[in-house]
């Protein structure tokens, strides 16, 4: 059982949804997004997404393509970032750490040392936008073998015949991006998720957890409300781009928290 299967066991058994925070590893430097990182539990962040900075994020709208940015402009790297995780691991050992990124940086690394020292930085799953099903065997199902969960996204237009596809090797939870088009774009509605989580569980025993296109305490309850939990990325990572404390990010953090356990 990886810390992300203990998460959501321990979630369960209280009766809450999860809250999962999005931040650029290494955004607007090193020492302060590890501030910000040990911050994010006590703040009520259940699961951590740490992004990955990547010259060309393809999937990600201009707030975190910025924050890509700042990071790689102070210096950020794949092994700053696996030092950042380990750092953390050093006075938490429970919550959950999501890699979130593309393949290229793990490619160059090389899969067998990535996936060795993600492991011993304390990574408990990955999200690789850019790898689709048919290439589980370059990285997915080493990860697994590895002790890392392997989690996938599905979309809105992710159809009856290629969910399963998608399924098949998904590991942790299931991510169900709620808006078509790159992150930070538009805003998620309950009464349109609410329908496709449902379908999503009907195929799978896996956690539903929504992400893209919630901003606010009040959509983070909306959506949790119909899934399993919710993801929140852009509207923190805006907070650290505008110059914003620990404190004061820290704070936004807890309301979006508070919302979505409220659910």
């Amino acid at each position: 059982m990886t810390r992300i299967d203990a998460k959501f066991a321990a979630l369960k058994a209280e009766g809450k949804k999860a809250f999962v925070s999005y931040v650029m590893a290494g955004d607007p430097d090193y020492a302060t997004s590890l501030e910000i990182v040990k911050a994010l539990p006590k703040a009520g962040v259940d699961i951590i997404e740490l992004g990955l900075p990547f010259t060309d994020p393809m999937a990600d709208g201009p707030t975190i393509q910025l924050a890509g940015q700042r990071a790689l402009d102070a210096g950020q790297t794949l092994q700053s970032t696996l030092d950042l995780a380990a750092e953390f691991r050093k006075e938490d050992d429970t919550t959950p750490i999501v890699l979130m990124g593309y393949y290229n940086p793990i490619y160059s690394r090389g899969v067998d040392k990535f996936l060795a020292d993600a492991k011993e930085a304390g990574i408990d799953g990955l999200i690789v936008v850019d790898l689709p099903p048919e290439e589980d065997d370059e990285l997915c199902i080493p990860a697994q073998k590895a002790g890392l969960n392997f989690i996938r996204l599905a979309t809105p237009t992710t159809d009856e015949k290629r969910l399963p596809t998608v399924l098949q090797n998904t590991s942790g939870f299931v991510y169900y991006v709620s808006v078509t088009g790159i992150t930070g774009s538009a805003e998620a509605q309950a009464g349109n998720v609410g329908p496709e989580v449902a379908r999503i569980k009907a195929a799978t025993d896996l956690p539903v957890i929504v992400g893209f296109g919630i901003n606010t305490p009040e959509a983070a309850e909306n959506i949790a409300s119909v899934a399993d939990g919710c993801v929140v990325g852009s509207a923190i990572v805006k907070e650290i781009g505008e110059g914003k404390s620990v404190e004061e990010v820290s704070a936004f953090v807890a309301s979006l928290a508070d919302g979505a356990h409220r659910a």
